[in-house]
């Protein structure tokens, strides 16, 4: 089979899969795992956004969306080249991939027969079905399984410590995760799902539900006692890079967070923004941040303390 990917969510399943080989065709942002350099490229941004801030990069997005036009553009010659059987895609973000209509449109022009499947998970359960969905499609379903039941035991292994801390009385940590930096996002989907499962209680978050913008004026409200720094799309040194130069709100010294020095930025691009394999090692992660004491320490290269 002749796979293309247009998520590099999908690209991750897809190789965890063991379909490596298949697969004929990636996103410019498909960067893991590290064997898919060189594949064929089908996408590329409408903007270069390196050098703009998070203010700016918000605001262009917001025109873009509003007005219709698409943030991403498909190389369809490319698409053509590649010669696909499947096309993994999705129709949940305007923000996150290439237009879904218009990716069935390219493909039904090349050949009628191109299969094009939307994947839209919002949920952690919505994320393992979707494993087993691709499994399914391209005749990889005992390898789905068993990643599946892999990513099982690792989160019931979390669940479990995370419960019997609960028992002797130790309560969920009250964290605000944000997805943006400015303005200020708070997370949704299985994000906050993730911190839950990791033993701690998002503030502003919503799960199954789409992120939102929010404020410091709100964020300071919650008062929360940690605070996850996670701006979709980006790796650990973009978002400390990033929040250097995020002007500070009036409320930062009084949030009990900075207080307790536990404002931790984390990569967000790795392990919450795309829904693969991966969200359980965020789960990991975030049950390290918030219990070091009963949590092996998380890797240095994927979080890093900001205040």
């Amino acid at each position: 089979m002749r796979i293309v990917s247009l998520l590099p969510s999908a690209t991750e399943i897809v190789c965890a899969l063991g379909l490596e080989d298949e697969l004929v065709g990636v996103t410019h942002e498909c960067d893991w795992p590290p064997e898919v350099a060189g594949k064929p490229v089908m996408t590329a941004s409408v903007e270069d956004h390196g050098g703009h801030t998070s203010r700016q990069i918000h605001d262009l997005v917001t025109d873009s969306v509003h007005g219709g036009s698409s943030l991403y553009m498909l190389d369809e010659a490319a698409l053509e080249a590649a010669e696909p059987d499947l096309i993994l895609t999705q129709e949940l973000c305007a923000v996150c991939a290439v237009s879904y209509r218009q990716v069935n449109e390219v493909a039904r022009a090349i050949d009628a027969d191109i299969r094009v499947v939307s994947l839209e998970p919002t949920s952690l359960e919505g994320i393992l079905h979707t494993i087993t969905t691709v499994g399914a499609m391209t005749e990889a379903e005992e390898e789905a399984i068993e990643l599946v039941e892999r990513l099982r035991t690792r989160l019931a292994s979390v669940e479990q410590a995370v419960m019997e801390r609960r028992d002797r009385g130790v309560p969920s940590v009250r964290v605000v995760g944000l997805e943006w930096l400015d303005p200020p996002f708070a997370v949704g989907h299985w994000v906050p799902e993730q911190i839950s499962r990791a033993g701690g209680w998002d503030l502003l978050g919503e799960a199954g539900a789409r992120s939102r913008q929010t404020t410091w004026q709100a964020v300071a409200a919650v008062d929360p006692e940690t605070l996850v720094l996670m701006p979709c799309g980006f790796h650990l040194a973009e978002t400390v890079a990033e929040w250097e130069r995020t002007p500070r709100p009036a409320q930062w010294h009084g949030l009990e967070a900075v207080r307790r020095r536990q404002v931790v930025a984390v990569d967000g691009s790795s392990y919450f923004s795309r829904p693969g394999p991966r969200v359980i090692d965020g789960i990991e992660l975030l049950a390290a941040i918030l219990h070091p004491d009963a949590f092996p320490a998380a890797a240095p290269e994927s979080w890093m303390p900001v205040a």
